[in-house]
C-alpha cells in the first residue's frame, strides 16, 4: 500500500525515532493508531473520548527569540481551538516560566475558548533563565488544585501538563517531575530545537516513546500541533485490547466496559449479554414519579435512586447530598470551610475568633503593633506584579486594628534607593492606608536591600516618623518583601535590626535567594519566613502572617488614657504605703520597748 506525505520529509525524519513504527505507514484520515497516538489530521475532529484537565507549561526564557515565541504561541491556540472546552469537558490553563512561574490562567477561569485565545495573544514573555523544575512543582502544587479548577482524582478525570520548552533546564527536574508522576500528572515534554533529549526523557510519563517529541525548528511547532491535538484524543481501549464484548465495548479514558443491545442484559461477568424478560423491559424511571433528586435507574420489578459523583444518598433514598459539602456550596468562609455530616462549619487561625456571622474571623484585635512593610521595587518585579504586591499589602492592612492607639503602619519602598511612601504617624485608619498604597509608583531599578534595612532601622522606626518608645512596649515589626538577590550586604543590618528588637518578618517571591531571606528572617525562622514561585499566588502567604504578627493576648503595656489617670494611680500607691508604715513604725516601737524591759529584769 503507498501511502501519501502529510509533513515535509524533515518531519518525519526527525519525529520517526520517537513512534513505534514507520511513518510510511499512514495511510489517510484517521488510518492508523500508534498505541496511545492518534494519526487523524482532520481539525473538524476533537477529542471526544472524555474530558481532560489539561495545563500547558511554557517556557519563555531568554533564549526564546520574539518570533519564536509568537509561533509557540500559534501552536497553543491550534490545539486550543481543537479541544472540546468547557465546565463538564475539558479544561485548560496556561502557566509560563523562565527564573520564575507566572500563571497566564488557571483551569477555573475561562471555559470558551475565545477567552482563552485573548489571553494567550496578551502573554508578555519573562525573557529570563530556565527553571523547568520550579515550573513542574507550581503545576503540581497549584496548577492542578482542586482550588485551581482540577476536578478531584476520584472523578478519574486525566490531569495533563504539556511542557514546551528549547533549552536545557538550570534546576533540577528528575525528581520533581517523578513527584507530578506519581501524584497522577501525565507529562507530555515537547522539546524545540536546542532542547536537551535527556532532561525531557527526564520529564516525560512512560512509555517515553509516546510521552517525548522533539521538533527540529519552531518553523515546524505548529504541524506538530495538528499531531499531538490528535494524541490528546486520547486511547480507543476497545480497539487497543481484546475486550471480550459480547455486543458493545464502549472506551473511557483508560478503561473500557461492554454494554448490550436493546433488549438484553449484562450478564454478572460484565461482557456477555442474555435475553431480558417483558417485566425488565418496562422502564419504571420514565412513569414520572420516582422523585429521584438526580438519577432514577430502572430495575426490574421498580427502580431506585442514584446520585451523581460527590454526592450521597440520603435516608429517604431519594435525595443526594454533597459527601464534601465545603465543595459542593458557596460556603462563604473567609479562612477555611470543614465539613461535618449533613452541614460544615467556618474556622479561622489559631489565635483568631469566629465572629458572630459564623463565617468571618476576628481581626488583629489582641495586640497592637508598630508594623513597617519594606517592598521590593526593582526592575525584575516587572509592573503588573509590582501592581500584585500593593494587593498583597493591602490583604494585610485588612486584618489589622489601624488606629492611632491600636496599631500603626508605614510603608517604604526599594530599588537602588529607598523611599518612605509613608511613615508610621501618618494615617489613621485602614482605609486610608489602603488608598494610599494603591497610589504607590513604582521606582524600577535596582535591588539595595541591605540600604533599605538601614533606613527601615534609622529612620522608619524612629519616634519622629510614629514609632512608640520602647517603654510602651508595643511590638516593632517589620515585613521585608523582595523577589531577588539584593545587590549589597545584608547581613549587618539583617542583624542589627534584630537586635534592636525588631521583629522581622520576609516573604520572597520567585528568584528570591532563600539563604538572604533566612538571614533577615526572626528566630524561629520558619514561623517569619515564607516563599511563593509566583505573584499571584501570593495570597496563601497572608494567612501565615495573621497567625503570626498578631501579637497575643496581654502583650503591650495597659494603655493609659489621661495623665490623671496616671496621677491618681501614683496617689494610691503613696497612701497605701504610708497607711502600711504607720503601724509598722508603731509596731516595731513596742517590739523594741518589751526588749528592753526583759534585758533589765535580767
Amino acid at each position: 500500500m503507498s501511502c501519501p506525505l502529510f509533513f515535509p520529509p524533515v518531519w518525519y525524519i526527525h519525529l520517526q525515532p520517537l513512534l513505534r513504527f514507520p511513518l510510511t505507514q499512514v495511510c489517510g484520515i484517521g488510518a492508523q493508531r500508534s498505541s496511545r497516538l492518534c494519526l487523524y489530521f482532520d481539525p473538524e475532529i476533537r477529542g471526544a473520548t472524555g474530558p481532560l484537565d489539561i495545563v500547558f507549561v511554557i517556557d519563555s526564557s531568554r533564549s526564546v527569540r520574539p518570533f519564536e515565541f509568537e509561533t509557540m504561541r500559534r501552536f497553543l491556540i491550534d490545539i486550543i481551538q481543537n479541544l472540546e472546552v468547557g465546565p463538564n469537558a475539558t479544561r485548560v490553563g496556561v502557566i509560563q516560566y523562565s527564573s520564575q512561574v507566572q500563571n497566564i490562567f488557571s483551569l477555573k477561569t475561562f471555559f470558551k475558548r475565545a477567552d482563552m485565545e485573548k489571553a494567550i495573544n496578551s502573554i508578555v514573555p519573562l525573557a529570563q533563565g530556565t527553571m523547568t523544575g520550579l515550573a513542574i512543582q507550581y503545576a503540581m502544587n497549584l496548577a492542578f488544585t482542586i482550588q485551581e479548577g482540577a476536578r478531584p482524582l476520584h472523578k478519574k478525570i486525566p490531569r495533563v501538563a504539556v511542557i514546551v520548552t528549547d533549552g536545557r533546564p538550570q534546576d533540577r527536574v528528575t525528581e520533581v517531575a517523578a513527584q507530578a508522576r506519581n501524584a497522577g500528572i501525565e507529562i507530555y515534554a515537547v522539546g524545540i530545537q536546542r532542547a536537551d533529549m535527556n532532561s525531557l526523557r527526564a520529564m516525560a510519563s512512560h512509555p517515553l516513546e509516546e510521552h517525548v517529541f522533539l521538533v527540529e525548528s519552531f518553523d515546524l511547532i505548529q504541524q506538530f500541533g495538528k499531531q499531538f491535538q490528535d494524541k490528546l484524543c486520547g486511547v480507543d481501549m476497545c480497539t487497543e485490547m481484546d475486550h471480550g464484548c459480547q455486543h458493545t465495548c464502549v472506551s473511557v479514558p483508560g478503561s473500557f466496559y461492554c454494554e448490550c443491545n436493546p433488549g438484553y442484559k449484562l450478564n454478572t461477568d460484565g461482557k456477555t449479554c442474555s435475553r431480558k424478560t417483558i417485566d425488565a423491559l418496562i422502564n419504571y424511571c420514565s412513569f414520572g414519579n420516582h422523585s429521584c433528586q438526580h438519577k432514577c435507574v430502572s430495575i426490574p420489578n421498580g427502580y431506585y435512586c442514584r446520585c451523581n459523583d460527590g454526592f450521597t444518598l440520603q435516608a429517604d433514598g431519594k435525595a443526594c447530598q454533597a459527601s464534601d459539602i465545603c465543595n459542593g456550596i458557596d460556603h462563604g468562609c473567609e479562612f477555611k470551610c470543614v465539613s461535618t455530616p449533613g452541614s460544615y462549619r467556618c474556622v479561622c487561625p489559631e489565635g483568631q475568633q469566629l465572629h458572630a456571622d459564623g463565617k468571618t474571623c476576628s481581626k488583629c484585635k489582641s495586640g497592637h503593633v508598630d508594623l513597617v512593610l519594606v517592598i521590593d521595587g526593582s526592575k525584575s518585579v516587572r509592573p503588573q506584579n509590582f501592581e500584585l504586591v500593593k494587593q498583597f499589602v493591602n490583604q494585610i492592612v485588612d486584618f489589622l486594628d489601624v488606629s492611632p492607639h491600636g496599631t500603626r503602619v508605614g510603608l517604604v519602598q526599594y530599588s537602588s534607593r529607598v523611599r518612605t511612601e509613608f511613615p508610621l504617624n501618618q494615617y489613621e485608619t485602614a482605609e486610608d492606608i489602603k488608598k494610599a498604597v494603591l497610589k504607590v509608583e513604582y521606582m524600577e531599578k535596582g535591588t539595595m536591600t541591605g540600604l533599605a534595612l538601614k533606613h527601615m532601622l534609622e529612620h522608619s522606626f524612629s519616634e519622629a516618623e510614629g514609632a512608640r518608645p520602647f517603654s510602651q512596649n508595643i511590638p516593632r515589626i517589620g515585613l521585608v518583601f523582595t523577589d531577588g538577590r539584593s545587590q549589597d550586604d545584608i547581613s549587618e543590618w539583617a542583624r542589627k535590626a534584630k537586635e534592636s528588637g525588631i521583629t522581622m518578618f520576609v516573604v520572597g517571591v520567585g528568584k528570591a535567594v532563600e539563604e538572604e531571606l533566612r538571614e533577615i528572617a526572626s528566630e524561629p525562622v520558619e514561623q517569619h519566613f515564607s516563599y511563593s514561585a509566583d505573584f499571584s499566588t501570593m495570597t496563601h502567604i497572608v494567612d501565615n502572617l495573621k497567625v503570626n504578627i498578631c501579637p497575643e493576648e496581654g502583650k503591650g503595656e495597659i494603655e493609659i488614657r489621661s495623665p490623671c489617670e496616671c496621677e491618681a494611680l501614683v496617689q494610691f500607691q503613696s497612701n497605701t504605703v504610708a497607711s502600711l508604715t504607720r503601724p509598722l513604725a508603731q509596731m516595731t516601737a513596742r517590739l523594741e520597748d518589751l526588749e528592753n524591759q526583759i534585758s533589765n529584769k535580767k
